[in-house]
């Protein structure tokens, strides 16, 4: 699917609009949240991204310092919850909640379930027991434009994101910025322009550190980001070698 420039792709809400509407003001959600406090998503629907969950922060790729990012948490990951088959607007998907970066294992209670995203209006609708990560509407703008997208893994990782056009990463624009319908559309760009899709990754130019992988499955997400991961390591051992960090 080619969203386009006016994101008619993602207009997908169907749901009665519940009470708790606001613009979050928190610095890190930057679209109007539409969120009903629920129930935790099922665990079977979601064990395999929690175990992934674990080794990102394990590695560093999710977590938060008081040294980067101004103290904030950083990275976010995401998983369709129910077979491709069914229509756009009935594929909602479960994602890490907001500001839960710093948790070494989360648990059911700490990801929300976003049942639709609404690009033109910059609105996203979601229930669960905490409110849905702050890069919601660039994971609901991946899962449009392919089916086969099940899982989404966004992480910050310095390597990957100084080495990205070395790596022949495809980069996002650097005036584009985060949680952002603009980052959505930037997306759905990549696609068009760029073997993004094909790769299952990407770099955001605007984002310092933030990469995206995407795939079928979680193995191929995962391998996909961890390959290129060892890739950029290369590079930095070959500049450090020479006396040259780069």
């Amino acid at each position: 699917t080619d969203a386009g420039s006016n994101g008619s792709a993602l207009q997908c809400n169907p749901w009665n609009k519940p009470s708790g509407t606001g613009m979050q003001q928190e610095g890190v959600i930057k679209f109007d949240l539409v969120f009903t406090p629920g129930s935790p998503p099922l665990f079977d629907q979601f064990r395999t991204l929690a175990a992934w969950r674990r080794i990102l922060w394990m590695l560093g790729l999710i977590g938060q310092e008081a040294g980067r990012y101004d103290g904030y948490g950083y990275g976010n990951i995401s998983c369709r919850v129910d077979p491709a088959v069914t229509l756009p607007v009935e594929r909602p998907f479960v994602i890490s909640g907001s500001q839960t970066s710093h948790l070494p294992d989360p648990d059911e209670h700490h990801y929300a379930i976003v049942q639709a995203c609404d690009l033109a209006g910059n609105r996203v609708v979601a229930t669960g027991p905490v409110r849905p990560s702050s890069e919601s509407l660039t994971h609901g703008m991946l899962y449009e434009l392919e089916d086969r997208i099940r899982y989404i893994f966004h992480v910050h990782s310095p390597e990957l994101w100084q080495h990205a056009r070395k790596l022949e990463i495809p980069v996002t624009r650097h005036d584009v910025h985060y949680g952002t319908p603009a980052m959505a559309r930037e997306v759905s760009r990549l696609f068009r322009e760029t073997d993004a899709g094909r790769r299952g990754l990407f770099s955001m130019g605007g984002h310092q550190d933030g990469i995206v992988a995407f795939g079928k499955d979680a193995g191929e997400t995962g391998t996909r980001l961890l390959a290129a991961l060892a890739r950029a390591f290369e590079f930095r051992s070959c500049s450090m070698k020479s006396g040259v960090e780069k």
